[in-house]
C-alpha cells in the first residue's frame, strides 16, 4: 500500500477543524487528519495530527489558527509560525510549540509535512512545572523535554505516514511521565477535565462555576491553571466561546448576531464584536462574508 492509498479516518470536519480560520481554504492545498492517543496518554494528550503539502513552485499558503490552549510537540518539515517565514527547505526537526495567545500563522511552501501531539488544556503540566513559562515559544523539544531530537525526528520519519508515526512520541511522552510525581499528573488531568467542562457546556460563564465543579476555590483555580494550563481560567473560557463564534460563522452564514453574543455569553452584541475583532483582526461579519462560497 503507498502513502496516498493508505486508509486514513473519516474526519468530522466540525469537530477535527475547530480553531482553523477560513478551514475551506485549507483543505483545497494540504492533507489533514487526526488521529487518538493512546490510552496511557488519557486526560493529557487530546489527540494527534497530521498535516501535508506540495505546493507549486513560487505558491504560498497562509494559514491562520485560533488555537485552543494546548501545548503542541511536533516533528516534520515544517516553517516556523509567522507571515513571511525564511526560505525552505527546512530540515527535520521536532519542536514544542507552547500556548499561543494571538491568532497563529503557519506559511507553507514547496514540500512539507507535520506529524504532532496536541495536549489537552492543562495537560503538558504533567510533565513540566510551569506551563505559563512556555506560551508563545516555539523552541527545540529537547530545550523542555530530556529527548534527543535527532533520534526521535528519524523514528517519526521512518515510519509510515499516517497513524503509525504516532509511536515514537508517544514512546517518548509515556516514558517521561514514568519519572514525575503522580500527584502532579492527576493535577494536569483535574485541569483538564474542568477545561474540558468549559469547552463543552456553554451554560459555565465565570471562574467562580468552574470552582464549584472542580470542588476548590477561585483562587487555588487560578494557581493550577496558570501552572498547567499556562493560561487563567477566565482566559480559557474566552478562548473557547470565541472559537465557538467563528465556528459559527465559519461557512459564511449570517446569524443572529444578538442572540449568538447572549448564546455565548457575551453581555452584548457589542462585546462580542470588540473581542472577536481584538483578536482575529477583522469583525464577525466580516469573517462570514470573507468565507461566503463564491
Amino acid at each position: 500500500m503507498t502513502e496516498d492509498d493508505e486508509v486514513r479516518p473519516q474526519l468530522d470536519v466540525d469537530e477535527y477543524t475547530r480553531g482553523i480560520l477560513a478551514p475551506g481554504r485549507m483543505f483545497a492545498v494540504v492533507d489533514f487528519d487526526r488521529y487518538p492517543a493512546p490510552p496511557e496518554l488519557d486526560g493529557l494528550v487530546e489527540w494527534f495530527w497530521s498535516v501535508r503539502w506540495d505546493l507549486p513552485a513560487g505558491e504560498q499558503h497562509r494559514q491562520r489558527v485560533l488555537s485552543s490552549p494546548a501545548v503542541n510537540v511536533s516533528v516534520g518539515l515544517a516553517p516556523p509560525p509567522g507571515n513571511a517565514p525564511p526560505p525552505g527547505p527546512y530540515p527535520l526537526a521536532a519542536m514544542l510549540n507552547g500556548v499561543t495567545t494571538d491568532v497563529t500563522v503557519r506559511t507553507l511552501s514547496g514540500r512539507g509535512w507535520n506529524f504532532a501531539a496536541k495536549t489537552t488544556t492543562g495537560g503538558f503540566g504533567a510533565w513540566v512545572d510551569d506551563v505559563h513559562a512556555l506560551n508563545n515559544t516555539h523552541l527545540p523539544l529537547s530545550q523542555i523535554l530530556a529527548v534527543d531530537d535527532a533520534a526521535l525526528s528519524v523514528r517519526v520519519a521512518d515510519a509510515p505516514f499516517g497513524a503509525d508515526r504516532r509511536g515514537p512520541i508517544a514512546h517518548e511522552l509515556v516514558r517521561l511521565l514514568a519519572v514525575r510525581p503522580s500527584a502532579r499528573i492527576e493535577r494536569a488531568r483535574e485541569v483538564a477535565a474542568v477545561a474540558a467542562a468549559a469547552e463543552h457546556d456553554r451554560s459555565i460563564r465565570t471562574v467562580d462555576q468552574l470552582a464549584r465543579l472542580g470542588g476548590i476555590t477561585p483562587r487555588t483555580l487560578q494557581r493550577m491553571f496558570l501552572s498547567c494550563a499556562g493560561v487563567s481560567p477566565t482566559w480559557v473560557i474566552r478562548r473557547f466561546r470565541l472559537i465557538e463564534a467563528a465556528e459559527r460563522v465559519r461557512d459564511g452564514q449570517d446569524p443572529d448576531w444578538a442572540g449568538l453574543a447572549a448564546d455565548l455569553g457575551y453581555a452584548d452584541q457589542a462585546h462580542l464584536t470588540r473581542h472577536f475583532t481584538a483578536t482575529i483582526g477583522m469583525s464577525p461579519g466580516a469573517y462570514a462574508a470573507g468565507n461566503r462560497p463564491e
